[in-house]
């Protein structure tokens, strides 16, 4: 009798639908794809990505509310991601953030019936077509998808496990409580009842993180203090959890935040098009996976090169000129896929890619690229 195949939980971080898609964001899009696409060959995957349960964070109400209070009669639909972008940036610059009496509608709305800000949806309708034309999994972009508890319930939950301090009785915020682990106190719900980010993903992971054999959370480095916090709450109550940090991709030696600018030579409807037709939609997949994840790796060192992605999208299309038959035993993907995973149930997609790189590599299975880098 075949063993039951083992459930895994992938929860990358989510990117705000408030700017255009920059290298960083595209790093941590094609390492979670390719690490869903070769996990799934081999255990029950997951893929938790939602945008409704971040919407009601600060830097998105208040974005909204920025919106609505100094655009009037705009039709978003008409605007690119990098207008919108623009506008986003305009947000950050103000310096004022928006009170929580100016942001609780929005908040109520969020909870209430899933609402997105015209913005945001539009900004959503436009990734769904990237990711079409990048062979990227869509993970609901475009869907409601509530976490499982509401505000209240989370708080509860941590305080009842000896996680959380919550002085909102005396007119303080909330905290997570994991000091007697080592861990520093963290607030993660204003006085006025403001959850942040890590609020946010213990509301979306609590409950769902006991269904599953393994929780692989990936998410931007700098955030590695909150997830180490998440993971420790989550081990707490017996989940095995597994931490993927990566590290921006630097432009010109520099790693700045979208919400600063100064993208607009680097977003992917400008890489898309300085790649121009060169290329068919596969070696642009494939060669996109390349670099962003073999040639930049996990960490930041190595700044965004145009020449070198499309060196990657020109080797490619080498590989797939030269990829062999699909392999007659079903087990030959399997087995080679497993040799990627260093003792957890998850497929390493740095190992993975980098494996069809370098001299002497014995050509990859049309199998393979189709299942994970197509």
């Amino acid at each position: 009798m075949a063993s039951t195949p083992r459930r895994v939980l992938l929860a990358p971080i989510t990117v705000t639908p408030s700017k255009p898609l920059t290298p960083s964001h595209l790093k941590g899009l094609f390492w979670a794809d390719v690490m869903f696409r070769a996990t799934a060959q081999l255990a029950d995957v997951t893929y938790r990505y939602s945008h409704t349960t971040y919407h009601v964070t600060e830097q998105t109400l208040g974005f909204w509310e920025f919106l609505d209070r100094t655009q009037s009669d705009i039709d978003y639909d008409a605007l690119s991601e990098e207008e919108i972008g623009e506008l986003y940036v305009r947000f950050r610059a103000e310096g004022k953030p928006p009170t929580a009496e100016a942001v609780r509608p929005y908040a109520e709305a969020v909870e209430h019936t899933g609402y997105v800000h015209p913005a945001g949806a539009r900004v959503l309708r436009l990734w769904t077509g990237h990711y079409e034309r990048l062979g990227l999994h869509d993970p609901g972009l475009m869907a409601r998808q509530p976490p499982g508890f509401g505000l209240e319930q989370m708080i509860e939950e941590l305080v009842a496990a000896g996680l959380g301090l919550d002085q909102r009785n005396v007119g303080g915020p909330v905290y997570l409580d994991a000091t007697r682990f080592g861990l520093p106190l963290r607030r993660i719900v204003t006085a006025e009842g403001r959850p942040n980010y890590l609020a946010c993903a213990l509301r979306d992971l609590l409950p769902l993180a006991p269904r599953y054999d393994e929780v692989v959370v990936v998410y931007d480095r700098e955030l590695d203090p909150d997830y180490q916090l998440l993971d420790r709450v989550l081990t707490d109550r017996g989940t095995v959890v597994h931490r993927v940090p990566l590290g921006r991709v630097p432009i010109d030696g520099r790693v700045t935040s979208a919400r600063h600018g100064g993208w607009h030579n680097h977003t992917l409807e400008a890489l898309l098009r300085s790649l121009g037709d060169d290329h068919d939609s596969a070696a642009v997949r494939l060669g996109m996976r390349l670099y962003f994840i073999a040639t930049l790796g996990p960490g930041q060192q190595e700044s965004f090169r145009y020449d070198l992605l499309r060196k990657s999208l020109t080797r490619a299309a080498q590989m797939l000129s030269r990829a062999e038959e699909t392999a007659r035993d079903p087990g030959v993907l399997a087995a080679l896929l497993d040799r990627h995973r260093r003792g957890h149930t998850h497929v390493d997609p740095y190992r993975l890619t980098s494996s069809l790189l370098g001299r002497g590599r014995r050509a990859p299975t049309n199998d393979l690229l189709t299942a994970v880098f197509l």
